[in-house]
C-alpha cells in the first residue's frame, strides 16, 4: 500500500533556501511576495503575529502590488497624452459645467449601462482635462480604454483601409470599454473620413461608451461631416443614451496662463534687495 512520503521532496531539502524560495515566488509570478516576505517576517515575529496572519499580510500585499500594475498596464494601453484627474481641475473655473453629473460619472456606471459622454463648449475650458480624467477613472475601475483625437482616428482608419487591416482595426474599436476621441470639430473631414468615423459610432452603439468632446453646437457638426444625412445618423446614435457636459466660458487655460503670469509678477515685486554693509558684513534687505 503505497502513501504520501514521509520525506521532504529533494528540491527543499538541498541548496539555499533562501535561493530555492527565490526561484519559486518567481516561478509563480509573485514578486511582491519575494520582495516583502522576509521584513514582514520579522515584523510578525516582532508582534507576536501567527503564521495565518503573516501569510494573509504577504498574499493581500501581492493583491495590491498587482492590481496596481494592472491599472498602470491599462493607463499605458489608453495612450492617454497626459495623465490628468478631477484633483487637479477648478470646477469653479467653469460655471457652466455640472460639477455634480461629472462626479457621478467619474464612478463609471455610464461604462456599465454602455452609454455616452458628450462635451460641448469653446477651446481651452477643459473639456480634454475632464475627458482624461474620466478616462483614468474607469481604468481605475478596471475598464479597458482607448484615447484618440478625432482627426488622428480618421486618419488610422484610412490608413489601416489602404493596407486592408481596417476591419481588425474596427474590431479593435468595437471591443474597448471606454472610446475617447476628443477635438471632434477641430479639422473638417473628407467624406471617406466622415464615413470611416460614422462606422465606428455605429458598431459601439449599445456595445460601448463613448466619450466625445467638440468644440461646435450639434447644429454646427455638419460642418465637419459635410452630410446632414451622416451628421442626422451620427448624433441619433450618439445622443440615445447620453450625458451632455456644457463647458462653455472663458478659457480655462488662458485663465491659468494669466494667473501663472501674476504669481510671477507678485514674487518680483516682492522680492527683496539684499544689501551686504562694507562696514559689519551684515545682510539686510531693501
Amino acid at each position: 500500500m503505497s502513501g504520501a512520503p514521509d520525506t521532504m521532496p529533494v528540491s527543499t531539502m538541498s541548496g539555499t533556501p533562501q535561493v530555492l524560495l527565490a526561484h519559486h515566488l518567481k516561478q509563480l509570478k509573485l514578486p511582491t511576495v519575494l520582495r516583502e516576505y522576509d521584513k514582514v517576517a520579522r515584523e510578525c515575529a516582532h508582534d507576536g503575529t501567527d503564521h495565518p496572519r503573516y501569510l494573509l499580510r504577504l498574499i493581500e500585499l501581492e493583491l495590491i502590488d498587482r492590481e496596481r500594475r494592472t491599472i498602470e498596464r491599462r493607463i499605458r494601453a489608453a495612450r492617454f497624452p497626459a495623465v490628468k484627474s478631477f484633483d487637479t481641475f477648478e470646477f469653479t473655473a467653469i460655471p457652466s459645467l455640472n460639477k455634480m453629473l461629472v462626479l457621478e460619472l467619474a464612478r463609471c456606471e455610464y461604462v456599465l449601462r454602455r452609454e455616452n459622454i458628450i462635451a460641448l463648449g469653446n477651446s481651452g475650458t477643459g473639456k480634454t482635462h475632464v475627458a482624461l480624467a474620466l478616462g483614468l477613472a474607469a481604468c481605475q475601475k478596471g475598464f479597458t480604454v482607448t484615447f484618440t483625437t478625432a482627426a488622428a482616428l480618421v486618419s488610422q482608419l484610412l490608413e489601416a483601409r489602404d493596407e486592408r487591416r481596417l476591419l481588425k482595426m474596427q474590431r479593435e474599436l468595437a471591443a474597448v470599454k471606454l472610446l475617447i476621441i476628443d477635438e471632434l470639430g477641430y479639422v473638417p473631414l473628407s467624406p471617406t473620413g466622415a464615413e470611416l468615423l460614422f462606422e465606428v459610432f455605429s458598431q459601439r452603439y449599445e456595445r460601448g461608451s463613448t466619450i466625445v468632446t467638440s468644440n461646435l453646437p450639434f447644429e454646427d457638426w455638419t460642418q465637419v461631416l459635410g452630410s446632414e444625412r451622416l451628421t442626422g445618423a451620427l448624433l441619433d446614435r450618439l445622443t440615445h443614451h447620453v450625458s451632455i457636459l456644457t463647458m462653455n466660458g472663458d478659457s480655462y487655460r488662458l485663465k491659468q496662463s494669466a494667473g501663472r503670469r501674476r504669481s510671477a509678477a507678485r514674487a518680483e515685486q516682492n522680492q527683496a534687495t539684499e544689501i551686504i554693509s562694507p562696514e559689519t558684513g551684515e545682510i539686510t534687505t531693501a
